[in-house]
């Protein structure tokens, strides 16, 4: 009854008959294996640095970059010709980075709110203890906070 791609991931399943939760279906454990597997584009996602490329729509800092960038790379042509070409690209590379950087400054990153915060535990006791006559899930739930 288990899909093959995760038929490996569960050790082990248990259905229990007697445990009574007024419903008409039956309590199943399972002990499962968790795999966690982390891609590379995950691992080099942290190391770039995100420009506001937004700022390029105005005139004035769009002039600066590119007078930055030209600026840079008159630099760059004064070096040998004879060096790796690998080394060329690291030079060119870094003298894009640091002139954005410098211009249009990194992108700021929002800061998401937590979607469950005091209105929704206030409505989560609210609706257990309606279902559940009892202190039990009220005591749980202040152990969650």
């Amino acid at each position: 009854m288990i899909d093959r791609r995760w038929h490996s991931v569960l050790l082990d399943v248990r259905s229990f008959r007697g445990a009574d939760y007024d419903t008409d279906q039956y309590l199943v454990i399972t002990k499962v294996r968790e795999r966690l597997a982390m891609g590379k584009q995950a691992s080099e996602r942290y190391d770039r640095q995100r420009f506001n490329l937004r700022k390029l729509n105005q005139l004035e800092v769009r002039k600066q970059y590119e007078i930055e960038i030209k600026n840079r790379f008159a630099d760059l042509e004064n070096l040998n010709d004879d060096e790796d070409v690998n080394r060329t690209w690291e030079n060119i590379k870094e003298n894009i980075k640091t002139s954005a950087k410098e211009s249009l400054g990194l992108h700021e990153l929002k800061q998401h709110k937590p979607w469950f915060d005091e209105e929704c535990l206030g409505f989560w006791i609210k609706g257990s203890g309606l279902k559940c006559s009892g202190h039990r899930i009220q005591a749980k739930a202040m152990q969650v906070i």
